[in-house]
This record gives C-alpha cells, structure tokens and sequence, in this order.
C-alpha cells in the first residue's frame, strides 16, 4: 500500500497540471488564432485570447479549399490503412506464434529489422515500386534474357487511394505488439480448442479475435493519428489536387513568394478543422485504447 504524503500529492498535481497545459496549450492557441482576422493577427500579433471571427475564417477556408474532399481522402486513406494494417499484422503474428514455421527466427528478424527503417528512408525505393508494381518482373526477365519483358504492363499507383494507403499497411510495430499479447494466451487453451475440434482458423475467428479487441482498439487508434497527419507520403505518391489529403491543403495557406503576407488565421482555421476528425476518433475509442495498452504492457 502506498502511503500518501500531502507533498507528494501537490507534487502530482503540479506535474498533471503542467502536463496538461503543455497538452492544450497549442490547442488554445490554435483557436486563438483561428477566431481572429488576418488584419488583427498581423497588428497585434498571436492572440491569447478567443476571437469573434472563426466562423467567417472557416467559411473562408471552406471557400478556398475543396475541404470537405481532402477530408473525405484523409478519412478514406486512413480507414483503408487501419484495416489493412490491423489485419495483416493480426494473421502474421497469428502463423509466426501457432504455425511455428523452421525458419521462425529468420522471420522475426527480418520482421523487426524493418522497424530500424521508417517510411522517410526507404521513400524512394517505395515511391519507384508505387509509379510500376511489374518493374521488378520487367527487370528479372530482362536480367534472364528471357523475351516477354515488353508484354509486362505497367501498373501505377501514383495518384490512386491504393498508392496512399497501401505502402503504408506493412508494420512491423502492429506485428510485435500481436505477438507479445499471443504468448499470453495460455496453452491449455489452445489444447482445448483442438480437442473440441476447431482448426487454426475458427480458433482465430472464435477466439482470437475476441480476446484481441482493445489491442485492435489501440493499435487502430495509433495508426489512425499517424496516417491523418502524415505529410511526406502523400506529398510525394500525389501530384493531382483532388488526391490530395487535409494536411497537404493546409499548406496552401503558407505564404509561396517573398513579401506575400501570411494568412495565419485562415491556417489555423484549416488546422482546426482537420483535427477535429480525428479529435472525435480518439475520445470514441478512449476506453478501449487505455486498455489495449495496460494489457499489452501486462
């Protein structure tokens, strides 16, 4: 039992209050700056205070963007990668912890050695197997002098929602985080369930997948932030304007050429609506994402 002290008790309460004013600070000061005018925020500079302007600025906005379609992308992109990444990193640790394959330890090397590489090292080698899926088969018939490489079509993703939410959907992080909480599951379980004849996949479905909801919760909370505010990818696999997602429209609000004045408010007018999606996201899934983590740490 921990004994509480009248010190040590002011002293959590000055770290949660600190915590959470460096957590809502910039959130503030982004509401500031979106309910005033541009004229107001150049004169006066940042704003401590609310304004009167923030509908005006996102009607604004609303005006100067397609807003609702880059939201629509960034909502799209990210739910085909939270399903996608959800599903592929579940089946993976499901065969590398019950199938236990020779080469398991190969695998999981290889597996985790993918975590020392983030999406902005390898962007170019993902971005040349995005622009043609087939270059890979065009070169090895090249390199076998075999005839044929020029009936190889050319597929592109470029410009696609494939091509901004597939590259995206291999994690290793998601994978690791299964496979830890599928060594907890004891094997009198497992034992059980093969007794009452269930094969390995109705014991994924039956209860697996039961057993793994606030781990899905959690990881799909994680990579649902990540993907929606992700800037690099989509900037790079995209080049039409309607493809684009909310956060590469809010550049457009960023002054392109010398003496050009900075339309701060309208930016932090953009910046509001697009976390608000996800804002609303994280507090639904609440619950379920502190339990995932609690009992991924267990």
């Amino acid at each position: 039992m921990v004994e509480r002290h009248p010190r040590m008790t002011a002293l959590a309460y000055c770290v949660l209050g600190l915590g959470l004013l460096l957590a809502l600070g910039p959130l503030y000061l982004i509401l500031c700056s979106a309910s005033v005018t541009s004229q107001a925020w150049i004169s006066q500079g940042m704003p401590l205070t609310p304004g009167t302007a923030l509908l005006e600025n996102l009607r604004e906005v609303a005006q100067r963007i397609d807003l609702w379609r880059y939201l629509f992308n960034s909502l799209l992109v990210a739910s085909l990668v939270v399903s996608g990444k959800l599903l592929l990193s579940s089946v993976t640790a499901f065969a590398v912890s019950y199938f236990r394959p020779r080469c398991r330890g190969l695998i999981l090397v290889l597996l985790f050695s993918a975590l020392l590489l983030p999406l902005e090292v390898r962007i170019v080698p993902t971005y040349a197997a995005a622009s043609d899926l087939l270059e890979p088969l065009r070169s090895l018939l090249q390199a076998l002098d075999l005839s044929g490489q020029q009936a190889v079509p050319s597929i592109s993703l470029v410009n696609t929602y494939a091509g901004l939410s597939l590259p995206l959907v291999a994690s290793a992080t998601g994978t690791f985080l299964f496979l830890q909480f599928y060594r907890t599951i004891p094997p009198e379980l497992v034992e059980a369930a093969r007794i009452d004849g269930a094969g390995p996949w109705r014991f994924y479905v039956d209860i697996l997948l039961p057993l793994s909801k606030t781990n899905f919760a959690a990881l799909g909370a994680i990579v649902f932030i990540s993907t929606w505010k992700d800037y690099m990818w989509p900037l790079v696999i995209t080049s039409h304007e309607q493809m684009r997602t909310i956060t590469l429209a809010m550049a457009s609000f960023l002054p392109v050429e010398s003496g050009q004045m900075p339309q701060w408010n309208l930016l932090m007018a953009a910046a509001l609506a697009a976390i608000a999606v996800p804002a609303v996201f994280v507090v639904a899934a609440q619950r379920w994402f502190v339990k995932g983590i609690v009992g991924t740490e267990k």
